[in-house]
């Protein structure tokens, strides 16, 4: 008998032997770097002229690896393949195609180390952060891989009259593009995978530029557990190019995709308009970000409110959708709230995440360093910077101190855009808790939220109208868990998947309805 879902538990690297086996993994990793990977179409490996090239963002002379590049041609033949696959693909048992990833996830749980090694040295990561992004990915393959067993492995239930039979059950959408983010390199590009392949659909999957070598690392164990030629084609490449193919391709039946507001909308876009031979209206999913907000009212506990925003808003140096870049704090603790955030953000050291002591480490490229600075600078005229604000040069990485600017007023250019680095906006308030929450709603993006309160009706009146998809009291508005928190959000933050939730899979097939009449 099957298990209740449990979350994977977090390494402690606390024992020293768990930081052993880590650095042992790093050194592995290490060893593997420089070399030049295919594209993967039907199963097979095709290598193009054009190459693009992964660095490490805390030593950019560090090559990750060369990769061949997708255009317009290899999208196509990716598409041919994966629309060739589904047939077999979607035919298989529910029960098949679950065990697939189970033991896909036995083979992650085997490697662990490996795939948090290789986020720390293509994306950044410090241990503790990529080890969470490898859990979440072990936890996709274990939630959605028990999830289709119940949707699909036996009709739903229906009303039946005494003349017929009537039944309804969950079919596969069919061949569609995959664009995760590099943020999640490893967590969000498994669980959107996998979870289409789980529900009978075959999958081109493009990873994003910035981390192509882990999602080659992914797609590699999917391969190694037995996932058929042509079911997942691994097709990294630019967006311009092979991503607006996938996008307006006719073969194209859904697309999921992770990523900007501005590329997310295009996407969006592209897929409302049928192109020549096109018979179904392409499903999206797209999750799109946020300016996500904080609120401490003078209730709450003020220790415990200003470590979470600390660890919300610098974690991944602010480099994740759900994290903290709107402080809205009651103007009657604001004194004494500021003097412990700025306690726990001068403890944050920043660094080389190869470094188990290293708690931040880099944005992600030269292009994200050069967008932050563009905004210190307007956060200095908009408003005070109390702390940061520099960049740190160590081996050309792309380097920035934890940043924190107060005095910005509502409507400000830093309160509203989502910067994605370690900047934190905070605003003094004076006013009423309903007032608060109606500022923090106050943005076109509504994806993860928190309230730091002690007061009951407060926080019962935060539930009903504080507009976010993920809403937190009392906790980080980051760190959601599959199966707890399903995720997605509201307004340009995209359009509420829920990954890692019960809906999830229904996104990704068609409720076919038959009536027999006897």
């Amino acid at each position: 008998m099957l298990s209740h879902f449990r979350n994977a538990a977090l390494t402690d690297f606390t024992k020293s032997e768990n930081r052993e086996s880590f650095m042992e993994a790093l050194a592995k990793i290490e060893s593997q770097l420089g070399k030049t990977h295919s594209l993967v179409i039907g199963g097979k490996k095709v290598f193009t002229k054009e190459t693009f090239t992964s660095h490490n963002p805390s030593n950019p002379s560090q090559v990750i690896g060369a990769f061949s590049k997708a255009g317009v041609k290899e999208a196509k033949r990716a598409l041919e393949a994966a629309t060739k696959a589904f047939g077999e693909w979607s035919s298989w048992p529910v029960k098949r195609r679950a065990k697939l990833l189970f033991d896909v996830a036995d083979i992650m749980r085997a490697r662990r180390h490996e795939f948090s090694a290789a986020m720390v040295l293509e994306t950044g990561k410090p241990w503790i952060e990529a080890d969470a992004d490898t859990a979440e990915g072990i936890d996709f393959c274990d939630y959605y891989a028990r999830l289709a067993l119940d949707l699909q492995g036996k009709t739903q239930p229906v009303t039946q009259i005494p003349t017929e039979r009537a039944q309804l059950f969950y079919i596969p959408l069919g061949a569609g593009a995959v664009i995760p983010p590099w943020n999640f390199p490893f967590a969000i590009l498994v669980g959107m995978t996998v979870g289409a392949v789980v529900a009978g659909n075959t999958v081109v999957l493009k990873p994003a530029s910035d981390s192509p070598f882990v999602g080659r690392l992914a797609f590699d164990v999917l391969v190694e557990a037995g996932m058929p030629p042509g079911v997942v084609n691994f097709l990294p490449g630019p967006g311009s190019t092979a991503g607006e193919e996938l996008v307006t391709n006719p073969k194209t039946r859904f697309i999921t995709f992770t990523g900007s507001k501005e590329v997310g909308l295009g996407i969006v876009d592209k897929a409302s308009k049928i192109a020549k031979g096109q018979i179904w209206i392409k499903r999206v999913m797209a999750e799109m970000g946020g300016k996500d907000t904080m609120v401490i009212d003078e209730t709450a506990d003020i220790n415990a409110a200003a470590k979470a925003s600390s660890a919300a808003a610098f974690g991944y140096a602010g480099q994740k959708c759900s994290a903290c870049s709107r402080l809205i704090v009651h103007a009657k603790i604001y004194n004494r709230f500021m003097t412990e955030l700025l306690k726990h953000a001068k403890k944050i050291k920043v660094g080389d995440p190869r470094s188990f002591d290293t708690s931040m480490g880099p944005v992600i490229n030269r292009q994200s360093l050069a967008k932050c600075r563009k905004y210190l600078q307007i956060g200095k005229r908009e408003g005070k910077l109390i702390l940061g604000g520099n960049v740190i040069k160590q081996k050309g990485g792309y380097f920035l101190e934890p940043t924190i600017f107060e005095d910005i007023k509502p409507g400000a250019r830093m309160e509203q855009e989502e910067i994605f680095g370690p900047i934190l906006t905070v605003m003094k308030f004076n006013g009423s808790f309903e007032d608060m929450i109606k500022l923090a709603n106050a943005t076109e993006y509504g994806l993860t939220g928190s309230v730091y309160s002690g007061d009951r009706d407060r926080i019962n009146y935060a539930k009903r109208h504080f507009h976010a998809g993920n809403l937190y009291i009392n906790r980080k508005c980051t760190g959601a868990l599959v199966g707890v928190h399903p995720f997605g959000g509201f307004n340009m933050s995209g359009t509420d998947a829920k990954a890692g939730g019960r809906d999830y899979l229904l996104l990704l097939t068609q409720a076919k309805s038959i009536s027999e009449q006897f």
